[in-house]
């Protein structure tokens, strides 16, 4: 993948990332801004505390001017005990938004039975707002290649293909896109993504200016972004933990919770939830996030190989300000 970026990181620091730009993509059909919350992997069935955490997401963003929130999967599956947590979520009076991740339908349940049970109706979607147009991917489609890839399906099929290519075709409005398996990294993210970046790639050159111009993903559990051709590409770290596996469990609260919640110990939790507000006008998009610590001891201090750049482990999402 060329002509990428990286924004590089410091804690507590912001990031900035310029890219060249000809016409500016924000100048047409935008009025002003628009500003949004977003959370990522709350992971309701494995975090003790996830109705902790994602009250104190919907308690922030109460207190915000917002268009809307927008969680990006990994949320929660359909279980009547997960009613609770749900109604936190839609206890916010303003406009919210879902994104399916592909653990909402471990324990063999249906997207379309997550769908019913968040009380929404679509795997894939988009909307306006402020003048600039939202496109939600789902990246839960099954590849139909004998050489896709194992575990989790994480592809986009033909259908929705179809589908995000005539959405792009019917806007002029600047466009962000949602999803929550990255369309960049490529170890983990969708599979045929450099077909989905492709199309989004064609849509700006037909439009003659920036039309896309920003994809923001959950699933990684990183703090990540970066330019490719163009378009940013932003991953929003997960609001509860990073992932490290069995070879580096460790107990992090009590015998109790450990009991309840017994896949904790195969992650390293944040003490603070994380979550980020974005604001985009036609000169930038900023991002406010939040800066935590590990509970217990750290990846560094458990001897965990040291990631590649784009999935640093850091409790944290960066405060950006990519330039436009």
């Amino acid at each position: 993948m060329k002509r990428r970026d990286f924004i590089r990181y410091s804690v507590g620091g912001a990031g900035i990332l310029m890219l060249p730009l000809g016409v500016n993509a924000l100048s047409r059909g935008s009025k002003k801004h628009v500003r949004f919350g977003v959370c990522a992997d709350v992971h309701k069935d494995i975090m003790h505390d996830a109705d902790k955490r994602l009250q104190a997401f919907i308690d922030e963003a109460t207190k915000q001017e917002l268009d809307f929130i927008i969680q990006l999967g990994d949320f929660c599956r359909p279980y009547e005990q997960n009613k609770k947590f749900l109604g936190l979520f839609n206890d916010y009076t303003g406009d919210k938004y879902h994104v399916l991740g592909n653990h909402d339908m471990d324990g063999g349940f249906s997207r379309e039975q997550v769908l019913e049970f968040w009380n929404t109706s679509q795997k894939y979607y988009s909307f306006n707002q402020n003048g600039f147009h939202f496109i939600v991917l789902d990246g839960n489609d099954k590849n139909p290649s004998p050489d896709k890839a194992a575990g989790y399906a994480r592809f986009i099929g033909k259908e929705q293909v179809e589908w995000l290519k005539n959405d792009l075709a019917t806007t002029d409005l600047p466009c962000i896109v949602f999803s929550h398996q990255s369309l960049e990294n490529v170890e983990l993210g969708v599979e045929n993504q450099n077909e989905i970046r492709a199309i989004l790639e064609a849509a700006n050159k037909t439009a003659g200016f920036e039309k896309v111009v920003a994809c923001f993903s959950g699933h990684h559990h990183t703090d990540y972004a970066a330019s490719i051709n163009g378009i940013y590409y932003i991953q929003i770290n997960s609001m509860s933990y990073s992932w490290l596996g069995g070879d580096y469990q460790t107990i992090r609260y009590s015998k109790e919770i450990d009991e309840k919640y017994p896949w904790i110990k195969y992650t390293v939790p944040y003490e603070k939830p994380l979550f980020a507000f974005v604001e985009i006008d036609k000169k930038k998009i900023q991002i406010e996030g939040i800066q935590s610590q590990f509970v217990g001891p750290s990846p560094d201090d458990l001897g965990f190989p040291k990631p590649t750049e784009n999935s640093p482990i850091a409790p944290m999402i960066s405060n950006r300000k990519l330039k436009i």
